[in-house]
Order: C-alpha cells, then sequence, then structure tokens
C-alpha cells in the first residue's frame, strides 16, 4: 500500500469512529492544557513576587545601627553603635567586594507644603546612588546628582503620592518650590508610580528625597546622634556572586570601626534583600514544582483514559485485522496503519491543546492582575513535555493490541466477536 493510500485510509477510519477519535483527542488535549495552566500560574507567581521584591532595591544590604551583645577589647555589652562618615569611607576602601556603601539620614513628619496644599512627609537624603539602587524611576524631571550633592543644593524629588497632594489637580510640579519645615527647596523631579511589598521606614510614593549634603545641613541626625551620624548604610555587592563576601566584609569592617566582635549581629543588624530574595526564590519554585505535580497528575490520568480508548478501539477492529491478513496484508502493514493513526491523533490533540492553553493564557493576561502575580506565563518546554508524554501513551497503547491482533491466525480473527 503506497503511503498516500494509507494516510487516506487512515482518515476515513478515524472518521467513521468520530466519537472514539474525540474522546482520545480529548484526553490528550485536556492533559496538555492541565499541565500548561499548572506551571503557569507557578511562574506567573514567582514573576511577579520577583518583581515587587526587586522595587524595593537592587540587591542591597540595609545596615541598621544597634547595641553590642558581645564583650570586645575590654568594652561592655549594651554599648549603642551608630554609623558616621568614616564608616563610607572605611567600606570605599577596604571592602573591595562592595560597589556601594551610602549613608542614608532621615526626618520623619516633616511639615511640608506647596503654594497649593500641606502635608506631613517622611524626608530622606543619600548619595545620587541612592535613586538606582532603591528604584526610583523618574516619571518627570529628574533625580539629583553629584553636582547638586558637592553644592548642597535644596532641590528635591518627590514621591508620587507626595507630589499629587502638594500640587492637586494635575498642576506640574517641576520647578515649583516646596517648604520643608518653611525651608524652600526646589522640585527637580516626580517618581513613576511604584508598588511596594516592602520597606524598612515607609513607601516611597510618601516620601520627599533631597541630596544627603542639603538633608545634613537642614535636618541633621537627632540626639544621641551627632552631626556626623546618619540612620543606616546601605550597601550593594558588585555582584550576586560577591554578595557574601561582601556581607563579610562589611561586618569586618564596621566592627573594627566601632571596636565590637565582627560576629555580634546585635551591633550590626542587616536587612539582607538578596538572601531573601533566593528564599524567595525557592520557596515559589517549590510551589510552581508542586502545581506541576498536580499538573502531571491530572496528565497521567488523561494518558490512562487515552490507553483505555486506544485500546478498545483495537479490540473493536480485530475482525478488520483478520480480513486483511486474509487477503494478503503482512503484519507490517497493519502495524503501520495503527502507527499512523495513533501518530495523526497525537499531533493534533497536542497542537490543539497547546493552542488552546496559550490562547487562555493570553486572554487571562489581558485582564488587570492583582499585586505580585504577573499572570499566566506558560513555558515552552511544559506543553512539550505534555503532548511528547501522551503522544507518546497514544501511539504506545495503540501498538501493543494492534501488534498483538496481527499476530493472531487470520481465521481466529474473523471469528472474533468485539465485546466477547
Amino acid at each position: 500500500m503506497l503511503l498516500g493510500d494509507l494516510i487516506r485510509d487512515v482518515f476515513r477510519t478515524l472518521w467513521s469512529h468520530k466519537l472514539r477519535t474525540f474522546l482520545t483527542m480529548f484526553g490528550i488535549g485536556w492533559g496538555v492544557v492541565s499541565i500548561v495552566l499548572m506551571v503557569g500560574a507557578g511562574e506567573g507567581l514567582r514573576k511577579g513576587q520577583q518583581d515587587q521584591a526587586r522595587n524595593l532595591g537592587k540587591d542591597i544590604m540595609i545596615v541598621f545601627h544597634g547595641r553590642t551583645s558581645l564583650q570586645a577589647g575590654g568594652t561592655r555589652a549594651g554599648r549603642l553603635v551608630r554609623w558616621d562618615d568614616d564608616d563610607v569611607q572605611a567600606l570605599g576602601s577596604q571592602a573591595p567586594d562592595c560597589q556601594y556603601a551610602l549613608p542614608e539620614l532621615e526626618e520623619s513628619d516633616v511639615r511640608t507644603h506647596s503654594n497649593y496644599n500641606n502635608a506631613s512627609f517622611l524626608v530622606t537624603g543619600s548619595y545620587p546612588e541612592f535613586g538606582d539602587i532603591r528604584s526610583l524611576t523618574v516619571g518627570q524631571g529628574r533625580f539629583y546628582d553629584w553636582d547638586d550633592e558637592n553644592n548642597s543644593r535644596r532641590v528635591a524629588f518627590l514621591g508620587t503620592d507626595a507630589a499629587k497632594q502638594l500640587f492637586p489637580e494635575g498642576r506640574n510640579p517641576l520647578g515649583e518650590n516646596i517648604y520643608l519645615n518653611d525651608i524652600p527647596y526646589l522640585v527637580i523631579g516626580v517618581m513613576a508610580k511604584k508598588k511596594q511589598d516592602s520597606s524598612y521606614d515607609g513607601w516611597d510614593v510618601n516620601k520627599v528625597f533631597v541630596p544627603f549634603a542639603a538633608m545634613r545641613r537642614d535636618f541633621p541626625d537627632k540626639p544621641p546622634g551627632t552631626a556626623h551620624t546618619f540612620d543606616q548604610l546601605l550597601v550593594t555587592p558588585r555582584s550576586v556572586q560577591q554578595h557574601e563576601a561582601c556581607k563579610h566584609e562589611l561586618r569586618v569592617v564596621l566592627a573594627k570601626m566601632h571596636q565590637y566582635d565582627p560576629t555580634d549581629k546585635e551591633a550590626c543588624p542587616i536587612w539582607d534583600t538578596i538572601q531573601e530574595a533566593k528564599a524567595f526564590t525557592e520557596m515559589t519554585d517549590g510551589m510552581k514544582y508542586f502545581l506541576g505535580a498536580v499538573g502531571f497528575v491530572t496528565l497521567f490520568l488523561g494518558g490512562i483514559g487515552v490507553m483505555n480508548v486506544m485500546m478498545v478501539a483495537v479490540r473493536e477492529r480485530t475482525r478488520e485485522i483478520g480480513v486483511r491478513k486474509a487477503v494478503g496484508a503482512p503484519a507490517r502493514a497493519i502495524l503501520q496503519q495503527f502507527f499512523i493513526e495513533a501518530l495523526i491523533i497525537a499531533l493534533v490533540s497536542g497542537g490543539v491543546g497547546m493552542s488552546a492553553a496559550y490562547g487562555l493564557c493570553a486572554l487571562v493576561n489581558l485582564l488587570p492582575m492583582p499585586d505580585f502575580f504577573a499572570g499566566l506565563l506558560p513555558t515552552w518546554k511544559s506543553g512539550l513535555l505534555a503532548a511528547t508524554l501522551l503522544g507518546g501513551i497514544a501511539v504506545f497503547s495503540a501498538l501493543v493490541p494492534a501488534r498483538r491482533a496481527a499476530s493472531v491466525d487470520p481465521i481466529e480473527a474473523l471469528r472474533f466477536e468485539a465485546g466477547g
């Protein structure tokens, strides 16, 4: 039999058993859809949480001041430790695996007003790199730069909500003055809208950001702080791979500067966003694998259904096999026909299942997504794996009984009654 004739015969057979063919294809397609959606949901959760975590900052360690809990060098435990300007310089020269060590000085509940409205915001000052490592994306204007810092300029970068409150009714804040405890500051930029799921001092959209030099002059650290101390250090490694080395170096350098035991974590509390991100990635990956496992269970159940349908189909066609063998058809031709039938069913239903799954994901992703969820993000690997597994099940479940039927005596096959 020529290949073209064989394929036409296959399609005639499939069409004459439409219900059976549909059930088989539905089992394969449903298995593909289920695993693609499950894995896509897990990937969307992981990506959404990762994006939200990145909004706090880019691979940063926030170093708070604390109290010693261990005796060191003859000094008592319980001593207050506060960071100062010398610490920034020491980290810059003695911590080669750290890229930035930025001071941050804050003043809460600053009386703030413009010519249109007033409010109370947290004002924070740091170096210009602060905007980049804290993911303060510019929506209008610019962030303050080193020229502003070196000249101690009174310029301000506003959080989104702070700008809306101080300049209502769509007024443009750029070039306008705001007054921080009656001290005028020129607005040079407004932050783009930002979503946060964590913070160490408040939401960035409700803050006013100014150069560190201006902050130090107009809002110095309160007692027991001095004119040279600040609230916290923001430290970033040169790369994620250098994270642990940078963390170790900053502990050693700060312990040396303030004469406490470098293993004393109470003296140097660190909010390590990199470590938290790794832990969260492990958790979301676990959720993704769990959802994938649920999908594979559904896939397995679908495979059993496909196998049953295919085995019944071959059993029902035993008489047909006997007739073909009686007129001289070799066993190889019979197996070839069943193989092509199963292959066509697997390819078509797998393709339909993949298309339906990706189409459904695309439709869902058009809807507004809740915070911390990036939508259904299917991976081609999961769909291809699902289609391959179910297709393999379909081919195997067709060939095994077909081979058994093709090996029987034609007379016995002709005497076979379906259901007997």
